[in-house]
């Protein structure tokens, strides 16, 4: 069982800056090839993390003013917050052990 949820422009203070667990959200969008290639890894995180971390993901298409107010201008953007605060940041296509280093600082 994962924890992961769709995020819009209504819903993200609620799910990311107010939770209670660090987030990672995956800024991406539907015709964006290298955002589905982040899919599957972004999937496990969530699985794996089910208890420790909640895992995100916002189409930029449908969160503008989201996108705009972290000014994501390349996707995919892969952001963890924690608090309500930006603790780290990767553009582009990561690999899973980058990705699981960062959310293992964080939970730590």
């Amino acid at each position: 069982m994962s924890n992961l949820c769709e995020l819009s422009d209504t819903n993200f203070e609620t799910e990311v800056l107010n939770a209670p667990l660090p987030t990672l959200v995956d800024f991406w969008a539907p015709g964006c090839g290298p955002c589905q290639m982040v899919v599957p890894v972004v999937e496990q995180l969530a699985a794996e993390h089910a208890d420790s971390v909640k895992v995100a993901k916002l189409n930029v298409d449908e969160g503008p003013k989201i996108a705009a107010a972290y000014r994501i201008h390349s996707i995919p953007t892969l952001m963890i917050f924690k608090d309500g605060e930006v603790v780290d940041q990767f553009v582009g296509v990561q690999p899973k052990a980058v990705l699981q280093r960062a959310l293992d600082q964080v939970t730590a």
